[in-house]
Formats: C-alpha cells, structure tokens, sequence
C-alpha cells in the first residue's frame, strides 16, 4: 500500500513564501510525482510535475517563475517551493504519484496525499 504524506501548508500574506512537502511510502519506483491544487468551489488543477528519469520538470502556466518543484536522489520524496505567492494561490494543495505515466504530466495519476491548505492574504 502506498502512502502520501503532504506538509508544510499555512497562512502566509501577498508576496510571501511557503514549502511544501510530500513523502511516498512505497517500495517501488514510479514515473513522476505532481502537484495540483483545488480552490472552494472550483476543480482541481494541475500545478507542476517532476519526472523521475532526467528529473524533468513541468509547470502550469500562472505559477512559472513564481513556483519550483524538485524531488531528492531517492524519488520517493518532492517538494513544492512557492515565491511571490498571490491570494489566487489559496487552495489545498494535494501530492500525487503517476506509477506508470499514463497521460503525463496532467494524466492519471495512482496514489494521492489528503492534501495540505495553503491560504494567501490580501
């Protein structure tokens, strides 16, 4: 059974900075992980991904620049940093693990974390 465990979500003000986190409990490798995001009232979203073979990376368009995803040398774990946050940036913000690729990077994905909150003040 495969386990996600998001953290360090919050209340930060406009402009602001915040790290997530996401640990994978499992003893096989995977594709890549992801981040997508779900605001009150609006579907989730994709948000960046990394791919574990030459640790590529992939961004939605609003947060390049702003939002840099990377993962460590034993792929089981990725983080989120987030600069120059903005209010429409609150959401939570949930983890995922694509074990096989299949529609990369906003496809299916297999395992998922409960999610963390991540609130932007105006």
């Amino acid at each position: 059974q495969v386990h996600l465990v998001e953290s360090g979500g919050g209340l930060v003000q406009t402009g602001g900075s915040l790290k997530l986190s996401c640990v994978a409990s499992r003893a096989f490798g995977t594709y890549g992980m992801a981040w997508f995001r779900q605001a009150p009232g609006k579907e989730r979203e994709f948000v960046a991904a990394i791919r574990w073979s030459g640790f590529n990376t992939y961004y939605r368009d609003s947060v390049k620049g702003r939002f840099t995803i990377s993962g460590d040398n034993a792929k089981t774990t990725v983080y989120l940093q987030m600069n120059s946050l903005k209010p429409e940036d609150t959401a939570i913000y949930y983890c995922a693990d694509s074990k096989w690729g299949t529609g990369w990077p906003r496809g299916e994905y297999d395992y998922w974390g409960q999610g963390t909150q991540v609130t932007v003040s105006s």
